[in-house]
C-alpha cells in the first residue's frame, strides 16, 4: 500500500471490498504512527456526493493529530470506488460499505479492534446511526449536522410524490434500453444558481463548498442516479434507535437551523438514543455546510468529538 503526505500528515491508501465492489479509502494517521503500535480508529461516513478527499479529509486529518486512525472512504457506486451503474446513492449499501470498513480495519495489526469508533456527517449521520444499530464493534458514535435523509427528501423535493412517479417511468424506460438519466445533486455553480433564482443562502453556501472552492475534486462528480430516490425517500436511519443504538452517543448540530433539518434531526436523535452515555453539543452560529470545513466551527465540533471518543474508546 501507498503513502502519500497531505498537509504535513500520513495518509495511508487503502480498498477493501464490498461484496464484489472494491472500495476505495484513506486512513490518516496519527503522529509518530509506528506500525508495531496499536491504536483506537474511527470510521467516517460522509455526506452524500461528498467523497474523501473532502468533508471526511477535513475531520479525519484533524482526529489523526488527536492520536486516533481515520478511515475515510469513498462510497460504492461514487469517486474511486467501484460499482455500476455510477452515481448510485443507495442507502442500504451505503451501510453495508461502513459494515465492511470495520471489517477491514479489523484485519490491519495496527488497529486495536477493541477500540473503533464510528463518526457521521450530514447524511452519512444517518447511515452511521442505521449501521451502528447492528454493529457493536463500533464502541462508540459520534454525529454532526446527521441528517435523517428519508425525511429531509419530501421536504427538500418540489413534490416527492411525483419524483416516485418519475422514477417509476425512470425504471421502465431503463427496463427497454433507455440510457439512466442522472441529475445534479446541486447546481454546479453560483451562476447557474443564480440564473435559476436560487437565494436560500444555505443552498448556495453548498454550491460555494463543492463547487467553487478549494474543496472541489474532480472525483465528485455532482450527479446523481435518479433512481437513487426510490431508495432515499423509503430510508429511515432512526426506526430502531430506541432498541437497538445501545453505543455511547456524542450528537453535534450547527446552532443556525435551516432547510436541512439537521438541527432537527439531531434532537430527535439524541431524544430516541437509550443510552446511558449521550451528549448533544450546539456550534453557536453555525449552519449546516458550515460544519463542513469552517475552522471556527470545525474546530469546537472536533474537540468535542476527541475527548468524545479518547473516553469511550479507552482501553
Amino acid at each position: 500500500m501507498n503513502r502519500r503526505r497531505r498537509t504535513n500528515r500520513m495518509i495511508k491508501r487503502v480498498s477493501f471490498r464490498n461484496r464484489d465492489i472494491e472500495v476505495a479509502g484513506n486512513i490518516h494517521l496519527p503522529p509518530d504512527f509506528d506500525e508495531g503500535g496499536r491504536y483506537p480508529a474511527i470510521v467516517l461516513s460522509t455526506p452524500g456526493s461528498s467523497v474523501k478527499e473532502q468533508i471526511g479529509a477535513v475531520y479525519a486529518e484533524r482526529l489523526s493529530a488527536c492520536g486516533f486512525l481515520a478511515l475515510t472512504f469513498d462510497p460504492s457506486y461514487q469517486g474511486e470506488s467501484g460499482g455500476q451503474p455510477r452515481d448510485l446513492e443507495d442507502p442500504a449499501v451505503r451501510v453495508e460499505d461502513i459494515h465492511c470498513a470495520v471489517d477491514h480495519l479489523t484485519t490491519l495489526p495496527y488497529v486495536n479492534e477493541a477500540r473503533i469508533g464510528l463518526l457521521g456527517i450530514c447524511a452519512g449521520g444517518g447511515y452511521a446511526i442505521k449501521a451502528a444499530q447492528t454493529e457493536p464493534r463500533f464502541k462508540a458514535v459520534g454525529t454532526v449536522v446527521a441528517n435523517d435523509i428519508g425525511e429531509a427528501m419530501p421536504r427538500l423535493l418540489p413534490d416527492f410524490r411525483q419524483t416516485l412517479e418519475d422514477v417509476a417511468a425512470e425504471r421502465t424506460a431503463q427496463a427497454r434500453g433507455a440510457a439512466p438519466r442522472r441529475d445534479p445533486w446541486i447546481p454546479d455553480n453560483l451562476a447557474d444558481a443564480n440564473a435559476a433564482g436560487i437565494t436560500d443562502p444555505e443552498l448556495l453556501e453548498a454550491i460555494t463548498f463543492y463547487r467553487e472552492s478549494e474543496f472541489r475534486h474532480p472525483n465528485s462528480t455532482n450527479r446523481l442516479l435518479f433512481v437513487s430516490y426510490g431508495a432515499l425517500l423509503g430510508f429511515d436511519p432512526f426506526s430502531l434507535v430506541p432498541e437497538l443504538l445501545t453505543q455511547p452517543l456524542q450528537v453535534i448540530v450547527g446552532g443556525r437551523r435551516g432547510p436541512t433539518g439537521q438541527y432537527e434531526a439531531g434532537r430527535r436523535l439524541f431524544d430516541l438514543s437509550p443510552s446511558n452515555a449521550k451528549h448533544f453539543f450546539e456550534v453557536e452560529g453555525a449552519g449546516h455546510y458550515d460544519m463542513y470545513y469552517k475552522p471556527e466551527h470545525v474546530g469546537p465540533a472536533v474537540a468535542k468529538l476527541a475527548a468524545f471518543f479518547s473516553e469511550h474508546l479507552a482501553q
